[in-house]
């Protein structure tokens, strides 16, 4: 198993980061090679360039820097993505690297329907954490997150991988039981890829 952890928070120290620990730990403990890509750490520009956009529906010619990590994604058969869920959208830096990285040509080939070619992917697991209880996720916004990446990007890009969401409601206020047990639940999950 090829594993891409990415990790998308700004301090080093969060749940968040406490999280992609955790699953990065079960992923070496079932033997993965695991990819650890900490968008912050590595400076990661989110911003979607003009040369990038222009290009978006020919021929896209990405810089070596998104070239590099375009590499690692189709190197992994398993992703992770450990992000907070911040306004009920990803945090832009997360976002803009699958505008970036996710890009025709290389995630897909522009059609209807689109046509994926994020073959080698075999399973997503997302890990997030909300600030929000868990019904004002599910019933007043209805899981925009999931939504967005299951159906907008996974099955988009690479439907044959399976889909697993983790979500971490109220987060701010849970105790160091109620971390534990998300923790548990997180590794379970890698148990399960």
């Amino acid at each position: 198993m090829r594993a891409l952890v990415v990790l998308a928070h700004p301090l080093h120290d969060s749940l968040c980061a406490h999280l992609a620990h955790q699953a990065i730990d079960a992923l070496r403990a079932r033997g993965a090679t695991v990819d650890i890509l900490d968008l912050y750490a590595e400076d990661f520009q989110p911003a979607l360039t003009a040369d990038e956009r222009r290009l978006h529906y020919t021929t896209p010619e990405p810089g070596a820097d998104i070239v590099a990590l375009q590499q690692r994604l189709a190197a992994a058969d398993v992703l992770v993505l450990v992000f907070p869920t911040w306004w009920f959208s990803l945090p832009a830096i997360l976002k803009g690297w699958f505008d970036r990285v996710w890009a025709p040509k290389f995630a897909f080939e522009h059609g209807t329907p689109l046509k994926p070619l994020l073959t080698s992917l075999k399973a997503c697991l997302v890990v997030t954490t909300l600030g929000s209880p868990w019904w004002i996720d599910a019933l007043v916004m209805r899981q925009p997150v999931r939504r967005v990446l299951k159906t907008g990007l996974i099955l988009a890009c690479a439907p044959q991988a399976r889909f697993h969401m983790l979500s971490c409601h109220a987060a701010e206020t849970a105790d160091a039981a109620r971390v534990a047990q998300f923790a548990r639940r997180t590794r379970e999950a890698i148990a399960r890829l």
